[in-house]
């Protein structure tokens, strides 16, 4: 499955895909390898992550700017060279450092095979020159998962950057704010808040052909609504819980 059939796989499925957010992060460290593994044996369809670039202009899977959070390091994630960040231990989600490293994004394609679905948040504002999109680009095509790669990030420039350097590849968009669809968006994730201003949003996205997958990483309380509104994609911490309750209301 790649992002330009997920419309229509989605309708074969019955049931919204689900997303890893960050992988099995209630389980494992985010953004893992050991996280992301474990989503796709828990059910995931697809995986979440985020881009950030190393001093040595590196792509690792990291969400924060800062070191602090996630590791035993300290600083800024752009100020260290891959070798210093993959020296560091990982926060396990019961709060004690993990002898997971940092992965990069050559090694989570490696160890998915190139075969699952990525969403890639674009974190670093590097992203908006042309050398730095040039990277990403070229780091999924060695992967071969360009189709099954989709880029979404806040700032809707930092997709159109790399979207120019490679034309055919999926992007989204990510909002807090906005209750409408946005244009020349495949992909649209709305706060889930906006989905109940304007519950039409889901339909009039996939009249513009967009796919919906709501900014929701707990979503099982509103399981039912996104259920009932058709959306395309639900991200999930907890992947394997929220797969179980959307099965649970097929049956």
């Amino acid at each position: 499955m790649d992002w330009d059939t997920f419309r229509d796989e989605r309708r074969r499925a019955g049931r919204p895909f689900v997303v890893a957010h960050r992988g099995a992060r209630l389980v494992e460290p985010e953004n893992t390898l050991r996280a992301f593994l474990l989503a796709l044996v828990q059910g995931a369809d697809a995986l979440e992550t985020d881009l950030r670039f190393t001093a040595d202009d590196q792509l690792i899977l990291f969400h924060d700017p800062t070191l602090e959070r996630m590791t035993e390091g300290v600083g800024l994630v752009r100020q260290h060279t891959l070798t210093q960040i993959k020296a560091l231990r990982t926060r396990h989600p019961a709060g004690h450092l993990a002898d997971d490293r940092v992965p990069t994004l050559a090694e989570l394609i490696a160890a998915t095979g190139g075969q699952t679905p990525l969403l890639l948040e674009l974190k670093d504002p590097l992203f908006m020159q042309p050398k730095y999109a040039q990277i990403l680009i070229d780091t999924l095509a060695q992967g071969g998962v360009l189709r099954r790669s989709a880029l979404v990030s806040f700032h809707f420039e930092h997709v159109l950057a790399v979207k120019a350097v490679q034309p055919d590849i999926p992007i989204g968009h990510i909002t807090l704010k906005n209750p409408w669809p946005k244009r020349n968006a495949q992909l649209l994730g709305p706060i889930w808040p906006l989905m109940f201003v304007n519950p039409f949003y889901t339909a009039l996205a996939h009249r513009m052909g967009s796919i919906v997958a709501p900014l929701d990483p707990t979503p099982e309380p509103r399981l039912h609504y996104y259920m009932r509104w058709e959306v395309d994609a639900v991200l999930a911490d907890d992947p394997g819980g929220v797969r179980g309750r959307i099965e649970a209301f097929l049956t």
